[in-house]
Order: C-alpha cells, then structure tokens, then sequence
C-alpha cells in the first residue's frame, strides 16, 4: 500500500506540513512507515478559506444532490476493500471482524442520511400565509432550516470509521449543505487518508465544488485550535475526552464571534439493578454486564462505568461479577497513550478512600488493558464525587447503597451522562418510577433490561446527555436528528415567490410536509 504523507485540501493533495510523525501498531510497539506531515498554517488557512468559497455553492446544492454525495461516499469507502481494513488493523489492533462491520456501519449511516435529506422534509418548513384584511395587516411569514456554514470536525480515537473522517459529524454536516475542515485523529493517520482520498473523489466525480472537503493532520494542539479561532469556521463537532472538548468549547466561546461546539465527551453511563431484578437474574445480569464492560476493551464513550444496587442478603452478585471479569481475557489498546492514561485511572481509584479492589483480570504484554472491578458503598459515593469520573478502559465501580432512599439522592447528585440502564422487573419499574423521572434529567438514553454498548443509528438515536457528557445536551452525534447541529433557522418575511427556495413555494414542487397555517400536510 502507498501512502501519499500529506494532508488533502480542497480537491488536491498538499504537502508543506513539518515534523513528520508515524503511524504506530498498539499490538506489537512497532512503527509503522511515515505517514503524515504536521499541517503548517498556511494549509489549515487554505483549506478553510476553499471551504467558506465552496459553501457559497454548496449551500444551495439540492436534496437530491447532497444524497448522491453520501452515496457516492459510501460506495468509494466499499470499493476501498481489504486495503482500509489491513491498514486500521495495524494502526488499531482492532481485529478484522470489528473493523469490517464498523465500515458496514459507516457505510450504511450514510446511505441513512442520504435517504432522509433526499426528498427535504428535514427542513422543517414552517408557512403562516398572509391575511391582509386583519387589522393590523398580518404578514407572509415562512421559515426552513439552513446550513450554518464551513465546520471543523474532529476525528475520534475509538472509532476509525464511524466517528472519524466519513463518520456521523462529517456526514450530518454534509448532508446539511455544510462544507467540512475535518482533523484526523493521529492514531490511524493512514487509515484517515484512506477515507480522505474517497471522499475526495466522490466530491470530484458528483461535481461538487472545490473546498466541500478538506483534511488536515497533526498531533499538536496548534493544529486543531487554528480550525477553532479561525473566523470562517461557524461550528466544531467533536468525539473524545472531556479535556480536549471543553479546551475547544472555551476557545470557541472566547472569540470575538463564539460559535456552537458539538462536544461528546464520555461518560461513566450507571447501570442501576433493582432489588427483585437482582433476587431473579443476578447471576446472568453479572456475566452479561461483564463482557459489555469489557466489549472492545471498554474503549467506547457508552461503557458502564458504575454498577449501583443494593446489597443483597447472600451478597452473590459481586462474585458473579468478579468471577467473570477476573475470566475475562485482555485486549489491546488502541494507543499506548490511552493505555497509559488507562493505568493512571484505574490506579487512582483504588487509591481513593472507601474503594475496594476486588478483581483484576488477566494482563498481557504490551498495550493491554487488563479488567478491573471496584466496590465501594453509597455514602462513600455520595462524599466523593471524583468517582463518577470516566475511567476509559474495561472497568466499572460497584457500588453498594443501604435503600431506596439513598439510591434516590445518589441518583439526584448525578452529574451528565450519555446513558442510564436500568435491570428491572415489573413489579421494580413501578415501585421505582420515580428514579425513571430523575434520570429523564440526567442523560440522553435510557434503557431498561439492556446495556448502553451498542448505538443503534437510526431517526430516534439520541446519543448526547448533559454536561459533562456533552457541551449541548439538546443535541445528538449519531442519528438522523445530528443534521440539526449544523442547521439554523432563517424565517423570509412577504418574500415573492420567485425569491423563496423551493421547499418554501406555494405549489411545493418537492412534494415535503409542511406546516402550512398550523397543520401539517403535503
């Protein structure tokens, strides 16, 4: 395989960048070839410049023609093969069978998005027709959603594809009439440029304007706040740590003209088993809470971070739990970073007063991430809110509460996070339904007899929570309804017909739903 080593901007392959850095296999340490230059700022200031001129165009592309944008995407991805999957296996060590259903689920995401912008229903058209008998004369008033502008959209480490270069951020962008500045992530720099390329050529072979695309490489954090600070950029979409989004989303607020930044941030995702649950299926609930714990070695934003139940009399579940987490075999990190930054969580908590230690699963050499299981009690938890914290990794805190009375304030002191899963019976969800209204508060997802690993992507997904969790909790990252983080509503007021856009027309030549005079219909 042949890598070019420099960054895409516009429609060309540019290569003034500095201080080359490598792509590296978390399997075995080893180097892979060289890769990408560091962007220099002239490339981050072209890109984006080629990004504000495009968007002219771009903007007032149709439905139909942004679908087939994604589509022709998704079928470039496709047509890539084994080459892309090789590649992010040696940059991940994520194995085959993950890496290929992620590019099924990348793939299908943007066929999702091109289905759902292709006949323009999304835009949300609103029309309050004229009355000009009313005294005073009531205006023709209709508004739609409409593309913000250029956006910087930054790459995630623990997913390759479906949150990285063609993933939901850049899609939703996309398929809101937005061009993108994306940062790829220098975990899989290769694996970036792959995506990148195809991406490019579905702009060229679709006729979309120079500039729809761009991607820029570093490992610094100059590169990635040169997209932030620069004033052509109307918004930022981003998947990571809590640090490095809230270090964007303070940098975004402080410009002379903020602009909104879509940050997912983690999550320590609580798992609550309630008491006749726990009596019925403990044992089971144990070994299938185990292995979503340790599903891709706990490296996704929706593993369950924190187990709450109350002690039951033959206090069984936690070495239910134990026991099938200390079975659990290690995998491999993604980056020796995130295994570093892994051991220094994990060693952290169980230096924290009132945390038990009461397993650790089997190591490996090299960039593994063994399993661990921590207990502590509810008024421990309650004294300390460091342990909600995320640790990122395959480990989960237990936590032990006297009553119901306890696991209510616990419940009301949570901060935001992406999900809450609650194991229930009936008879549980009707005596507990008050802790459903409080964490209808507290997160974005709730599930009931199921764990929060696996983000279906469908019109309903909602994955987003409020702070911490994100920096805007009214919004999602994966699903349809992601378009509307890069939309903004425009209202034209007695516009004649000839000026307005076409979903705005009298005669609805695009045949959309529409609320016309506070009903809608086609």
């Amino acid at each position: 395989m042949t890598l070019t080593g420099k960054s895409i901007i516009g429609n060309t392959v540019s290569g003034e960048g500095k201080n080359i850095f490598y792509g590296e296999n978390p399997s075995n340490g080893k180097k892979l070839e060289p890769v990408f230059y560091e962007a220099s700022e002239k490339e981050i200031h072209l890109a984006i410049e080629k990004a504000a001129t495009a968007f002219q165009q771009y903007r007032n592309k149709s439905g139909k023609e942004k679908a087939d944008l994604l589509d022709v995407i998704a079928d470039e991805i496709t047509a890539l093969g084994d080459d892309l999957i090789t590649r992010c296996m040696e940059e991940t060590g994520l194995p085959e069978a993950r890496l290929k259903g992620e590019r099924g689920r990348t793939v299908t995401q943007l066929k999702l998005f091109a289905n759902y912008i292709r006949e323009g229903s999304w835009t949300e058209v609103r029309i309050d027709k004229a009355d000009p008998a009313r005294t005073p004369p009531k205006p023709d008033i209709r508004s739609m959603q409409k593309a913000l502008g250029p956006v910087g959209i930054f790459g995630a480490s623990n997913f390759p594809f479906a949150f990285s270069v063609a993933g939901g951020d850049t899609t939703s962008a996309l398929a809101a009439g937005c061009t993108v500045i994306f940062k790829a992530h220098p975990a899989h720099p290769g694996t970036c440029e792959l995506v990148g390329t195809a991406i490019t050529k579905a702009v060229i072979k679709t006729g979309m304007p120079e500039g729809t695309f761009s991607m820029v490489h570093g490992k610094s954090t100059d590169v990635g706040l040169a997209i932030v600070k620069h004033p052509s950029i109307k918004a930022i979409g981003f998947t990571g740590s809590y640090r490095g989004g809230k270090a964007l989303f303070d940098v975004a607020n402080s410009r002379a003209v903020p602009i909104p930044v879509y940050a997912e941030m983690g999550s320590a995702n609580p798992v609550f088993i309630l008491p006749n649950a726990l009596k019925e299926r403990q044992e089971i609930i144990a070994k299938e809470l185990a292995s979503s714990v340790t599903l891709g070695v706990g490296q996704f934003c929706t593993s369950p971070g924190l187990v709450f139940y109350q002690q039951d009399e033959e206090k069984n579940f936690a070495d239910f739990f134990s026991k099938s987490l200390g079975e659990s075999m290690p995998g491999v990190m993604l980056t020796t970073n995130i295994q570093g930054a892994y051991k220094t969580g994990v060693e952290k908590l169980a230096r924290t007063k009132g945390v038990n230690t009461l397993v650790k699963g089997k190591e490996g050499e090299g960039c593994f991430g063994p399993a661990y299981l921590f207990q502590t009690t509810g008024d421990a938890f309650l004294n300390d809110h460091t342990m909600e914290e995320e640790v990122f990794g395959p480990s989960t805190l237990a936590v032990t509460v006297d009553d119901k009375a306890q696991l209510m304030k616990i419940a009301r002191q949570l901060g935001g996070h992406l999900t809450a899963t609650l194991h229930a019976t009936e008879k549980d969800l009707r005596d507990y339904a008050d802790l459903i209204s409080i964490l209808e508060q507290k997160v974005g997802r709730l599930i009931i007899n199921g764990y929060p690993t696996g983000v279906e992507v469908t019109h309903a997904m909602v994955h987003g929570g409020p702070f911490p969790a994100t920096t805007d909790s009214r919004t999602t990252s994966v699903g349809t309804d992601a378009i509307k983080r890069f939309t903004r509503p425009v209202c034209y007021q007695n516009f004649p017909q000839s000026l307005l856009p076409a979903e705005l027309k009298d005669e609805n030549p695009l045949n959309i739903w529409r609320l016309v005079d506070g009903e809608w219909g086609r």
